[in-house]
């Protein structure tokens, strides 16, 4: 990592990264071409969640084959997923919501990370803790645009990557607010083409999604 601030860090790869596709990789041996098949088509930012017992494997498998991809973790909901993400070498840490006992592991921790929010109590816990840079999950269900431009009022200098509902209809509308970082959703690699093995696809729906969004 770099000596800037763990916060800055985060709010940099979430601005450069304008889309993070959340991946949830079922089997080991489609990590490396998926994530090739993303890179290919201009998305380098990347959030493997831990929602199966392939993603640690995944993870690793990427970062080691593919060193242009920025691997992040998702799905980080306690200090032990904190801790695996760090030791695998992933570059940031990204949770659905948040506990004392998670805030409290990640201020400690050196990976720069992101916990999740859906309400304006939720985010005076993460700001108490020491983070500004959030997740803002489930975004649409949680109130959309009109929630988080709610939260903007008394809170005008934390930043999100709403991730929730978001896909290629409404993602450029997402980015267009000034208290937005990036997206996250999984509309640019569907499960039924990771399955089917349909890299050039993917990589042609990133290619048409990197041109079409602006950065926030």
């Amino acid at each position: 990592m770099t000596a800037l601030p763990k916060q800055q860090q985060i709010a940099a790869l979430f601005k450069q990264a304008v889309v993070i596709p959340v991946l949830t990789i079922e089997k080991v041996e489609h990590a490396v071409p998926l994530a090739k098949a993303l890179v290919a088509g201009g998305v380098r930012t990347l959030e493997v969640t831990l929602r199966t017992d392939a993603a640690i494997a995944a993870a690793k498998a990427i970062i080691v084959e593919v060193p242009e991809a920025i691997v992040g973790i998702g799905t980080i909901v306690n200090a032990g997923d904190l801790a695996r993400a760090a030791e695998l070498g992933a570059r940031f840490g990204i949770s659905p919501g948040l506990t004392p006992e998670l805030l409290k592991a990640a201020a400690a921790s050196d990976l720069p990370f992101a916990p999740g929010i859906a309400t304006a109590s939720e985010l005076m816990q993460a700001l108490a803790a020491g983070f500004e840079t959030l997740k803002f999950f489930p975004a649409e269900q949680a109130g959309g645009i009109k929630a988080l431009r709610a939260l903007a009022g008394p809170f005008p200098h934390v930043r999100f990557c709403p991730t929730g509902g978001i896909g290629e209809g409404n993602a450029a509308t997402w980015l267009s607010e000034p208290n937005v970082l990036c997206v996250g959703g999984s509309w640019l690699c569907p499960v039924a083409d990771i399955r089917n093995g349909n890299w050039a696809g993917i990589t042609a729906m990133c290619n048409s999604a990197m041109k079409s969004l602006k950065p926030a």
